[in-house]
């Protein structure tokens, strides 16, 4: 009997390369990890996959997640492995937990725990801590294995506490000597295999006892001194998240950043409720820049940001409630009983008022009419104003938070309220729609493995492909070919990984197999499966065949299958590096 030719044939699919051109069928042959031929494959496989109707997509790269701590503990970066992510990159934010000294460990963890809603408990017990520098906590990653590859970044927050100590925790400004040592770390971690340098300008970003992040107020010269780090080691892609309270002055520094270091610059591009239209001028600022020559390149999301409010979750409607306060130390099946079953409590909640009710919870919590509930099969994420509790309860002549409650209650307390807060100032995703079809945009922002009990988004790249390619009512959509391009080539090459993001010979065989027809998001649902029986959101999807990593089918029909190719990703790759050992 003849031996096999490869290791692994695709037959017949659909090929959608990533390039963004026309699909096209053909078989998709994969050995030693690397993609050899594309198109009429004569050889045998030693595995064959029947890929007729179905697409042929390359795996996904996401840029913006935070599987930070995930990544020390756990082998599977679910949800993102769910969603054909083949790719992700971490340390976003300006968070992450390297450098650290030993002293400041519950410091960090307080960090990420209110910045990206992880408990304490879940990272106390989970992290190792078997680092303290940079490089030493990459080497803790290198040593393990996972279901996808995993890219990180040097987190800003991280790096400051460890050199100013207190005095960066305090938001106080760096000394030149300060500034000379942070650069000098950073060029070490580009050395040793980060892909970035990430930071924070956002009142959003707090630690768990409401404190701003430690890099808050930065300014400009250690930006730019940090960055000048990234110059000396001639790698890395500097990532920014800002309110840009001074648009024109923000701006200026972000380009500033650029133009000094010579390094791409990526930042967070989303519409405010507070200024609909700002983007539209931090877009044109960028277009200038890149005209100058300057590698400045939004990331912008296709879907609303927003909170899940649910009686099992972080956040719901009722928190501040004084009748709620009495019930809410009780397990979800008690207040659920209770919720159903005593008409006293349910007038209480639904008649009496708020004491001192928080803006927080007035323009997020009991905002009725920017709240609606999620189905359970194929959420809508694109919702109509009609369609708001506030608006069914006019239309009902019912009490929006009865509906609410009830929403709710379904399923044992499982039912979830989803309130867009960023990205959906005017009811609709137009913005969106051109944001993502500026040619100097990347989607970004899913923040998988964070927000673990209020935002659950690792499924953007699911929501791409079925909402912009496929379901999308309320405006125009795109091509299957131009949405798998944004988050595969587009990504993959924005973070210089210039080995993967397309299929063609020599690349790695990084693939998904798509059912595109029964492609469909799942809602999102509470497990708990955290390190200290921490309970965390997940989001599944349905249509996914296979995904492969490496060559390797890590996942058959949304299940593992145990194979754990992955691997830490050290520095940027050409397609020479493919399957280079790490």
């Amino acid at each position: 009997m003849a031996k096999p030719a490869y290791d692994l044939v695709l037959r017949g699919g659909t090929v959608v390369d990533g390039t963004g051109g026309a699909r096209f069928e053909a078989d998709v042959a994969v050995s030693g990890g690397v993609i050899v031929e594309v198109g009429a494959v004569s050889g045998q496989g030693r595995e064959e996959l029947d890929a007729r109707g179905l697409l042929v997509t390359p795996g996904f790269v996401d840029v913006h997640t935070h599987y930070d701590g995930q990544a020390t503990w756990d082998e599977r970066m679910q949800p993102s492995s769910w969603h054909g992510v083949t790719t992700v990159v971490m340390g976003n934010c300006g968070v992450g937990f390297a450098p650290c000294k030993p002293e400041d460990h519950d410091r960090l963890i307080s960090l990420m725990e209110g910045v990206e809603d992880i408990p304490h408990p879940v990272m106390a017990e989970g992290l190792p801590w078997s680092w303290q520098s940079y490089p030493e906590y990459l080497d803790t990653l290198a040593a393990r294995r996972f279901d996808l590859d995993i890219g990180s970044q040097l987190p800003h927050a991280a790096l400051r506490v460890f050199v100013m100590g207190e005095r960066g925790a305090n938001r106080e400004q760096a000394s030149p000597a300060e500034i000379n040592a942070m650069a000098a770390i950073a060029k070490r971690a580009m050395e040793a295999g980060a892909l970035g340098f990430s930071t924070s300008r956002t009142l959003n970003h707090r630690t768990s006892d409401g404190q701003p992040t430690p890099t808050l107020t930065a300014e400009a010269d250690e930006l730019v001194g940090i960055a000048m780090g990234l110059r000396a080691a001639n790698a890395g892609v500097l990532q920014v998240v800002s309110d840009f309270a001074d648009p024109e002055a923000e701006f200026a520094m972000l380009r500033r950043m650029t133009r000094e270091s010579g390094r791409p610059l990526t930042f967070s591009l989303l519409q405010s409720p507070r200024a609909p239209e700002s983007w539209r001028m931090l877009l044109a600022a960028v277009h200038q820049a890149r005209t100058e020559g300057l590698d400045i390149r939004p990331q912008v999301c296709g879907r609303p940001v927003g909170v899940l409010l649910g009686l099992e979750l972080t956040l719901n409607p009722f928190l501040q409630h004084p009748a709620y306060k009495e019930i809410a130390h009780l397990t979800l099946a008690e207040r659920v009983a209770g919720l159903k079953s005593d008409v006293a409590l349910r007038a209480r909640l639904f008649e009496e008022p708020t004491d001192g009710e928080s803006i927080f919870a007035a323009s997020t919590l009991r905002a009725w009419d920017n709240m609606y509930t999620l189905a359970a099969r194929a959420p809508d994420y694109e919702p109509r104003l009609e369609d708001s509790l506030g608006a069914r309860a006019r239309n009902l002549g019912v009490n929006p938070a009865e509906l609410a409650l009830d929403h709710m209650l379904a399923g044992g307390g499982s039912g979830m309220i989803y309130v867009p807060f960023l990205n959906y100032a005017n009811a609709d995703l137009q913005h969106a729609y051109e944001l993502l079809a500026d040619d100097c945009t990347i989607p970004g922002l899913s923040d998988g493995g964070a927000h673990v009990g209020t935002i659950c988004d690792g499924s953007f790249p699911t929501s791409m492909l079925t909402h912009w390619t496929r379901d999308r009512t309320r405006g125009p959509k795109f091509s299957v070919e131009q949405v798998v391009r944004m988050q595969t080539h587009d990504t993959a090459s924005a973070f210089g990984l210039h080995d993967r993001g397309l299929i063609q010979p020599g690349l790695r065989a990084d693939l998904n197999l798509i059912d595109y027809d029964a492609l469909t998001l799942l809602a999102p649902e509470v497990v708990y499966d955290l390190p200290a029986g921490g309970r965390r959101l997940i989001q599944r999807a349905e249509g996914y065949r296979a995904t492969i990593v490496a060559g390797e089918i890590t996942y058959r029909d949304g299940e593992p299958t145990g194979a754990l190719p992955g691997r830490l990703l050290r520095g940027p790759r050409n397609a020479s590096r493919a399957i280079a050992a790490e």
